[in-house]
């Protein structure tokens, strides 16, 4: 994998008292992509649940525990506390 560069990284805040984080993430994944969330595949094949867990029933703060994932063209990480971080895989 190529060096990452800021502009390849894009930051984004989840909404940790929301009830869908996964929707968040497609919300965002389509507006980087200039598209209309139905034209992207659903999330639930890849972690819904998971991501739901993390906010609703979260460890520990030191616990510092994040999740990453790929969807669509994305490497996506998740931290606890709703920090996100999207690199363009492609």
């Amino acid at each position: 994998m190529a060096d990452q560069t800021d502009a390849e990284v894009i930051r984004r805040e989840l909404d940790t008292e929301g009830e869908t984080p996964t929707v968040q993430i497609v919300e965002i994944v389509a507006n980087l992509e200039g598209t209309d969330q139905s034209e992207l595949p659903p999330m639930y094949n890849c972690i819904d649940g998971v991501l739901k867990n993390l906010f609703s029933d979260p460890p520990a703060p030191e616990a510092q525990m994040r999740i990453e994932f790929s969807y669509k063209t994305y490497r996506i990480t998740v931290n606890q506390d709703g920090t996100a971080k999207f690199v363009k895989t492609e």
